[in-house]
């Protein structure tokens, strides 16, 4: 039987799981302080509009998609949870270390799936990079560095490194298997308060480094992944176009008398298969409801991207 889904928070992108859930046919009701929004999603995609503080005691929701502004991620997954429902939070899974502790903590107490929309992971080029890496076709990753920027969104309460880091933070760590033993970021703010540019670098035990930089006042759009190994480098750029998303270079670098040298070879680019990373991150969440699996992107995951997010966030007056 399919599991049935709630969405709760029917803004940008909680209209997208509502249409995908839709799409996958587990789509059972939608809610938002907004009953207008909601009624509107629900008269549209013919399923039940349900008042927040219903939503909870509703034994006709098996699970919850919850995309509301992250200062009540922690809070009402807990509440989700500990209504035996299942729930997948957006990113981030919350504003601070102990909060986001309370909720998986309270997802294991209630046995209950917490899933993190950690949304890259799910990205098919990202997935066929893991495993180039995996298989030892980079060699020893020793360097990873990620660019996303952009122009927007701007949000009173989330900065650039807060709303656009997670997901390469969480691509990151998917790499490195590990946390890093030392962060130190940097911010730049220009409308307000809240950073419109920010660095991030980062140190692992094994040695390896990556940095990674994020902007919302950026004239041109990046998005870019480039991870630097002993044998080869790659790219995934989801800037390309399919056929282009994942490149790999062979570029040769060693010492000759003293003097160091390098060839450079045009890359080669990595046939993808093609598929939307949110369907597939929600057909994830649906299979790890039904097997009571782990999510890929877990609670703890999140947790660790919450810890490197605060650990670099530059405070400005």
């Amino acid at each position: 039987m399919k599991p049935r889904i709630a969405v709760l928070g029917c803004g940008y992108w909680g209209s997208n799981h509502i249409r995908t859930l839709k799409s996958l046919g587990v789509l059972a009701a939608v809610s938002d302080a907004n009953p207008a929004r909601a009624e509107g999603f629900a008269s549209e995609q013919d399923c039940r509009a349900i008042a927040p503080e219903d939503l909870f005691g509703d034994d006709g929701i098996d699970a919850v998609v919850m995309a509301l502004p992250p200062q009540f991620h922690a809070e009402y997954a807990i509440k989700i949870v500990r209504a035996g429902k299942d729930v997948l939070v957006e990113k981030p899974i919350a504003l601070t270390v102990p909060d986001a502790q309370r909720a998986v903590d309270a997802a294991h107490e209630t046995g209950r799936v917490l899933m993190v929309g950690h949304v890259l992971r799910f990205h098919p080029a990202f997935e066929k990079l893991k495993s180039l890496i995996d298989d030892g076709e980079l060699g020893t990753v020793r360097y990873i560095h990620s660019h996303r920027l952009g122009l927007g969104k701007f949000h009173t309460e989330n900065d650039a490194l807060w709303d656009l880091a997670p997901h390469d933070l969480s691509m990151i760590l998917a790499i490195t298997g590990s946390a890093p033993v030392e962060v130190r970021g940097e911010g730049a703010a220009l409308l307000d308060h809240l950073s419109d540019f920010a660095h991030l670098h980062m140190r692992f035990a094994n040695g390896l480094r990556s940095h990674l930089f994020t902007s919302r006042l950026n004239p041109y759009r990046e998005r870019r992944l480039t991870v630097v190994g002993t044998r080869a480098m790659a790219v995934f750029d989801d800037v390309e176009p399919w056929g282009r998303k994942l490149a790999v270079y062979r570029h040769a670098v060693w010492q000759d008398s003293g003097q160091w040298a390098f060839t450079t070879n045009e890359p080669s680019y990595v046939d993808v298969k093609e598929g939307m990373p949110l369907t597939r991150e929600l057909e994830h969440f649906i299979d790890c409801i039904a097997t009571r699996g782990q999510p890929r992107t877990s609670g703890e995951e999140a947790i660790d991207v919450l810890r490197i997010l605060t650990a670099g966030t530059v405070w400005h007056d």
